[in-house]
């Protein structure tokens, strides 16, 4: 299943530097960038939370309540399964079965050519059941290696022909789920944004009880600016697999979207809890952690995943973020600098380090040169823009 980084939620904290990531694709490698000098109002067209009610000048929000830790069950497979299903098979069932089984089992491992040919023996077996048909589309649109989100795949031979097959799919068996949620996910690459949606809330009509079904809605309505309509499928699929890390990750995003802070912070603990040694589950609870002003909670989590992954440049950017909260701008400055030695071009990185630049009117020239290449990198970008504006007025009031 698709992951959903916290930072597709929250790509800034407070104050103008609140511009969300424009391309949801990349969204965990966009970061977070600090309020620039002084507060000025900013109103994004992506759905976003709400300011948090904390201030990093003033007093901290009261800490959030640690989510009990509890027994989960494992996680369930992402890969919908395609066997029939039937309480008493015929024989020549059951060999269709098993060899889909096979199949589904090879596509959870990511083994693309095992799995098309496990497919093509339940093809061969049954050619005139929709199930081997659907599990060859998939696996050969899986094989594209396209991120799951609206359009990215427009024009693609490849999906285009798998659309096509998965539809040839559905004419057989209309009823069939798996079919319904395989051609919305192909219709959602391909930019057909209704078709997808309608498909996929289909799917997911069908089998109420496969986690994986509801979580490709709630990408999919994530992806068209759905959020109002993605809690509810998101919260039933985490509840249908309580065992998977990703589908408590995902809920606490699409919580931390609608501006459910703490709620967020709930999901992202069950997710620490359940991949503790994954690093973008500590940085999805720190970016949340943030939000909600518990700026040493946060800390703790960005270090932690910062110790396992000291290559992520965002990870870097939003520690510095973190200790600029609290008034640590050496070691604010000294993490965003990290961020760029490892990229370059991470415009929230360029506008955090100019931030926290422009508090000491000695470094106010770089600060001014760090936002200019972040105008170079990205000149659509408003927080670059008005981070400048503020910039002026404050070398104005030095002068």
């Amino acid at each position: 299943m698709r992951r959903i980084s916290a930072l597709f939620a929250l790509a800034a904290v407070t104050g103008c530097g609140d511009a969300p990531p424009k391309d949801a694709k990349s969204a965990q490698d966009v970061g977070v960038a600090v309020p620039s000098a002084t507060t000025v109002a900013h109103d994004p067209d992506r759905t976003r939370p709400p300011e948090p009610t904390g201030t990093t000048a003033g007093t901290a929000t009261p800490p959030t309540p640690a989510t009990p830790k509890r027994a989960y069950p494992p996680a369930r497979p992402a890969t919908i399964a395609l066997v029939s299903g039937a309480a008493d098979p015929s024989p020549e069932q059951r060999a269709v079965d098993a060899e889909l089984k096979k199949g589904d089992e090879a596509s959870e491992k990511g083994d693309l050519p095992a799995a098309t040919k496990a497919y093509q023996a339940a093809q061969k077996l049954a050619p005139k059941k929709a199930a081997p048909l659907v599990g060859l589309a998939r696996t050969k649109i899986a094989a594209v290696d396209l991120p799951m989100d609206f359009a990215v795949g427009k024009g693609n031979k490849v999906i285009a022909d798998g659309a096509r097959e998965l539809k040839r799919a559905l004419d057989m068996e209309p009823e069939l789920g798996p079919a319904q949620v395989e051609y919305g996910r192909a219709l959602l690459l391909l930019g057909d944004a209704d078709k997808a949606l309608a498909a996929l809330k289909e799917g997911a009509r069908l089998m109420p009880q496969e986690a994986e079904a509801q979580s490709a809605l709630v990408v999919a309505l994530l992806a068209l600016g759905k959020g109002d309509e993605a809690v509810p499928p998101m919260t039933r699929a985490a509840e249908l697999d309580p065992g998977s890390a990703a589908r408590h990750g995902n809920l606490g995003t699409v919580l931390l979207m609608r501006g459910r802070v703490r709620d967020a912070i709930g999901e992202y603990e069950v997710q620490v809890a359940l991949a503790d040694g994954d690093p973008r589950a500590h940085s999805d609870l720190g970016t949340a952690l943030l939000a909600q002003n518990e700026v040493e909670r946060a800390i703790g989590e960005l270090r932690r995943a910062i110790a396992l992954d000291p290559k992520r440049a965002t990870f870097h950017s939003n520690l510095g973020y973190a200790f600029q909260a609290k008034g640590q701008l050496k070691e604010a400055i000294a993490e965003y600098e990290a961020a760029l030695k490892i990229d370059s071009k991470l415009v929230s990185a360029w506008i955090n380090l100019a931030t926290a630049l422009s508090k000491d009117p000695t470094t106010r020239k770089k600060a001014r040169d760090a936002l200019e290449t972040a105008k170079k990198l990205d000149p659509s970008d408003p927080r670059v823009r008005a981070n400048l504006d503020e910039l002026d007025a404050l070398e104005k009031l030095q002068k």
